[in-house]
């Protein structure tokens, strides 16, 4: 499979070229579906944002030095938590493994540095799954349980990963647009 000669390296601040074409990415990956990052200054300043201390910022990248994917973590919690935020894969290359590598990657990562747990919020903000335009404050956990994914939402890719839903906040994009908490345990 052509997703072993990927190499993962650490985005760095003298790379401006890898941040450009990840901030491209990001871009381009969340314009239709999220207010995140309207434009490219935006997404820019978000992978800049990323590489620091008590963060992980990885992207997999081919033998060309082209990047198909970027995973980003931030430390919280005294370090027991990292926070996955964001991960996308350039559009041609979703499907064939390469978010799961960076997934793993990061989990290394974490557990290098004595982390306990990672968690994910993933957004419904274009009513992706049954937990959107719905009042989340009546029978909140039976809710939860019954989701359904109704427009490939991210929530699908975490559970193949190893996440679970650990908690919804409703509203968080605006009325009837939840985020939906997810989680997974990588330290002892």
């Amino acid at each position: 499979m052509w997703v072993k000669a990927l190499k993962i390296i650490d985005l760095k601040r003298e790379n401006k070229e890898l941040i450009e074409q990840t901030a491209i990415i990001l871009y381009e990956s969340f314009k239709d579906i999220s207010s995140a990052w309207p434009n490219i200054e935006l997404a820019r300043d978000e992978v800049y944002a990323s590489i620091g201390e008590d963060k992980s910022s990885r992207i997999a990248i081919n033998h060309d030095n082209v990047v198909l994917g970027w995973i980003s973590g931030i430390s919280i919690y005294n370090g027991n938590v990292w926070e996955l935020h964001p991960l996308v894969v350039k559009e041609e290359y979703r499907g064939q493994g390469i978010g799961k590598v960076l997934v793993n990657d990061l989990e290394e990562k974490v557990k290098e540095r004595g982390g306990l747990t990672i968690w994910v919020g993933t957004d419904d903000e274009d009513n992706s799954t049954s937990l959107s335009n719905t009042d989340l404050y009546e029978n909140l956990y039976e809710k939860i349980v019954d989701i359904r994914n109704l427009k490939r939402h991210p929530f699908i890719f975490y559970q193949k990963v190893g996440f679970i839903i650990v908690g919804v906040m409703p509203d968080a994009n605006g009325i009837g647009k939840p985020d939906i908490y997810m989680a997974k345990k990588v330290g002892k």
